[in-house]
């Protein structure tokens, strides 16, 4: 390739302000989320209204023309998106059930077997078999979640963990599925985002039906909460809106960043990000939901990211140079942004 044709790296300040923009946005997701969660008992329209708001947003974007690749409906697609739309709503309803079980600075712990599941299951469903290293690592992570379950020190809950470690699961399947989705659209991680939020808003409604939150959507909105409120306090019908309308809107902006963020930053610049928004949303929780980080939840908090941070040293390091495979296959190198988030809102290829 001649220095003419050879690519720039991409400007400190662009690679700054990508990694400053998901830090800021996931934490205002995470905690915008459990504004809103503590106030209702509809956590499955919540997140409909979150994934309506995105797909308001992208046909305003298409027919802006902001978008680089065109929207359309097409239904061969959306019948080879089943599994991905399947997928993607059980695990965001179960994400948003495990923020509305648990404190906001446990939500973490809480899934974080997320890195260990996606190994799992990228050895049984894709064959890649990850190394001692990388089993090592995932070692540390799977220790790091049951210190903060067994020596949190506080009242936790039961229920709450149980929709963290079946969410994290979800996510480890979801990441596979992604990479198989991505064919049935040629590609395009902006059209896989705009038909799994399209569709996943669809297949909602009747679920939002079967769980009974109709009753709550009804007292939702004929204000039967104003008895209760007290002076200053925002209603629940505008902690909603407004959460729906700052969550929807950041999901959204994820969503489209992602195309320029897996190509100005690398894993480890991923996963530094996520170590200091794992702090960063322990310390807000404390702060603005008055949770309580004992020491067994901060030990818990530091070697799930201390394991983590590893896996990404490791995985960086053996993409640069391989080592020879005995096994009869190498560990596919998976984006870290998949295995960390999890289903989005707004999933492009990405979950950070």
């Amino acid at each position: 390739m001649s220095p003419q044709n050879a690519q720039k790296p991409p400007s400190r300040a662009l690679v700054t302000g990508v990694v400053v923009f998901y830090l800021v946005a996931a934490l205002s997701m995470v905690m915008a989320n459990k504004w809103v969660l503590n106030t209702t008992e509809a956590p499955l329209f919540f997140l409909f209204t979150q994934l309506v708001i995105a797909v308001v947003l992208f046909v305003i974007s298409d027919i802006m023309k902001v978008l680089p690749d065109r929207l359309h409906l097409d239904l061969n697609i959306c019948k080879g998106l089943v599994p991905m739309v399947g997928l993607n709503v059980i695990g965001l309803s179960f994400s948003n059930y495990t923020l509305k079980y648990v404190d906001a600075s446990f939500y973490q712990v809480a899934r974080g077997l997320v890195l260990p599941f996606t190994v799992c299951t990228s050895f049984v469903m894709l064959n890649a078999r990850p190394s001692l290293r990388i089993l090592f690592s995932c070692g540390i992570v799977t220790l790091g979640f049951f210190i903060g379950v067994f020596l949190d020190g506080t009242a936790l809950s039961l229920v709450g963990i149980f929709f963290g470690v079946v969410s994290s699961a979800i996510t480890a399947i979801h990441s596979v599925v992604i990479k198989q989705s991505l064919s049935v659209v040629n590609g395009s991680a902006l059209l896989l985002s705009w038909y799994t939020n399209l569709l996943s808003a669809l297949v909602l409604v009747p679920i939002i039906v079967l769980a009974g939150e109709t009753a709550e959507i009804t007292k939702l909105f004929s204000g039967a909460d104003e008895l209760y409120r007290t002076t200053g306090q925002m209603s629940a019908l505008g902690t909603f809106v407004w959460g729906s309308v700052i969550t929807g809107v950041l999901g959204f902006m994820m969503s489209i960043a992602s195309l320029l963020s897996i190509k100005v930053t690398s894993p480890i610049t991923h996963m530094i990000s996520s170590a200091v928004r794992g702090v960063a949303a322990s310390v807000l929780g404390m702060w603005l939901f008055h949770d309580i980080i004992t020491s067994g939840r901060a030990s818990s908090i530091a070697i799930i990211l201390l394991g983590s941070i590893y896996y990404t040293w490791v995985k960086h390091v053996e993409s640069q140079s391989p080592l020879p495979s005995t096994s009869g296959g190498a560990y596919e190198r998976l984006k870290m942004e998949d295995v960390e988030s999890g289903p989005r809102r707004n999933s492009s290829s990405k979950p950070e």
